[in-house]
């Protein structure tokens, strides 16, 4: 089978596609045919050696994916060969065919293509793991996103939205702050400007965001947090400008404001039925049409590797499609 091959952890140009041997499920894994895997930042990160998990190499890389179960392991009764399924992977994604643990695998949802499908499970999952499990975001608050046109960025916006809440929606360009109001952001701010805390607070009568999703970090988390209100909750969940920022701490006690870490993945390995739980919760809302990953570019495995430099650098928006089978 083809499979995009990391063989030394370094520049993502690197990446290239090889022909390998169909891996075999052991004990509680599924082997699935990929019709769609989603790129994510993480992934970008991992094959850099840049990410907190360092894989051995040489691996194929890639979280998340949708296809087809073609064969099961030992002990599993709830999968079945033929089965639509989403899975999140960790690695080994972005290939004509990939394992999976059985208990990192989801029937794909009623109505569901697979390239939305891909795109699902990681920054869907992530966003509702923020927002509700550890931000304990409230119908009757503002959240501010940060890089809201990315893939956590716009299912942050739109799961707070289906939550209730109103979204200020920051991004640096005109097309990326269209895309969020495309996704229901109530206002939009452009966070390279100087300015742009007035803003914020000009949005909130003076008061800041009450919560504030950070996927970005760099320079702009400590404007972001001094525009977080009173006891607001700032949630760190990425660093896609690169620099892990230093935070004056006296920002905290000043107005009792909290800093909260979002780790997805370690949570739901601490937790694999809040998985189940959460994925329920976002096949409803997608059922009812609250939400639906933007999938924004569809590409082969020969283009991936360029793609997730896009991903990498910020200039892609939305969500980026690997379509293994062409």
């Amino acid at each position: 089978m083809n499979a995009l091959r990391c063989h030394a952890f370094g520049p993502i140009d690197n990446l290239r596609v090889e022909n390998i041997p169909t891996p075999v499920p052991a004990a509680g894994q599924v082997l699935v045919d990929v019709h769609a895997a989603s790129i994510n930042y993480p992934d970008t990160l991992m094959v850099q050696g840049l990410y907190q998990v360092k894989p051995p190499l040489p691996f194929t890389p890639g979280a998340e994916l949708s296809g087809v179960v073609s064969a099961v392991g030992e002990g599993i009764q709830h999968i079945r060969v033929g089965d639509r399924v989403v899975c999140s992977t960790g690695t080994g994604a972005f290939a004509e065919q990939a394992l999976a643990e059985a208990s990192r695998v989801l029937p794909l949802p009623k109505g569901m293509d697979f390239d939305v499908g891909a795109s699902f499970v990681l920054a869907y999952g992530t966003s509702l793991h923020a927002l509700q499990t550890i931000g304990r975001l409230q119908p009757d608050e503002t959240l501010m996103v940060l890089g809201a046109a990315g893939g956590v960025g716009i299912a942050a916006v739109e799961i707070a939205k289906a939550m209730g809440a109103r979204v200020i929606a920051a991004a640096s360009s005109n097309e990326k702050r269209a895309l969020a109001k495309q996704a229901g952001a109530d206002e939009t701010i452009d966070y390279t400007q100087p300015d742009w805390r007035r803003e914020v607070e000009r949005l909130t009568n003076g008061e800041g965001a009450d919560v504030v999703y950070d996927a970005v970090g760099g320079a702009y988390a400590e404007t972001a947090l001094r525009a977080t209100a009173w006891r607001g909750r700032y949630l760190v969940v990425g660093f896609a400008a690169g620099e892990i920022p230093k935070l004056p701490l006296n920002l905290i006690l000043l107005k009792e404001r909290a800093i909260l870490g979002v780790f997805w993945g370690a949570a739901m390995r601490k937790d694999p039925q809040q998985l189940e739980v959460d994925l329920k919760q976002l096949s409803d809302w997608f059922q009812q049409g609250k939400v639906k990953p933007p999938v924004t570019e569809r590409v082969t495995l020969e283009q991936a590797a360029s793609a997730m430099v896009r991903l990498s650098t910020r200039q892609a928006m939305g969500k980026l499609v690997v379509l293994p089978r062409g």
